[in-house]
């Protein structure tokens, strides 16, 4: 059996659940999530728990089964604290700044780049440099968080480009000229 699988889930005071054979949807002070279930997989709730169970031991269904245990867990955590994700901008003149549903960042191409906001998701920049995304769902915040990224990679030899707060760069040496 799955060891993550078969851990229960504690559930908050702030949270409510509502199973059926197929689906889970979890309500909470910051939002609604809903997760439609696999074959073979079932969710029960007992007392302030909630158990991910399993039918049988196909590969699929085993795969599933902590999988779903930690979806069902991060929902309950997203619904009742929230997730959230910090980038920040290294480099001259390179900056951020949200106007509206679009986040325009200036990162050194000749021209800004515009970048549509997903509507569950809340993106602030505090100082022009730091980048902050909130949101209830830990899937779609981490990927609006990889995508804006993706527009400017920190490169190795400055440091510069758009990373996440707590990531270290391997800084390279560059060129050295021997005499």
């Amino acid at each position: 059996m799955s060891r993550k699988g078969k851990a229960p889930i504690v559930l908050g005071k702030e949270a409510k659940i509502f199973v059926d054979k197929s689906a889970v949807r979890i309500e909470g002070p910051k939002g609604k999530l809903a997760i439609d279930l696999p074959a073979g997989i079932y969710v029960e709730q007992k007392d302030d728990r909630l158990m991910v169970t399993r039918k049988g031991d196909l590969r699929q269904v085993r795969a599933n089964h902590g999988t779903i245990r930690s979806l069902l867990a991060n929902m309950i955590n997203g619904v009742t604290k929230g997730h959230k994700k910090e980038l920040k901008i290294s480099g001259v003149g390179f900056r951020a700044q949200v106007t509206g549903n679009k986040l325009i960042l200036n990162i050194g191409f000749s021209h800004p780049i515009e970048y549509v906001i997903p509507v569950d998701v809340k993106v602030v920049t505090p100082q022009p440099t730091q980048i902050t995304i909130e949101g209830v769902d830990k899937c779609l915040v981490g990927r609006v968080a990889a995508e804006i990224r993706d527009f400017k990679r920190p490169e190795p030899y400055k440091g510069k480009g758009i990373m996440y707060v707590d990531e270290v760069i391997r800084r390279k040496q560059g060129k050295s000229v021997t005499k």
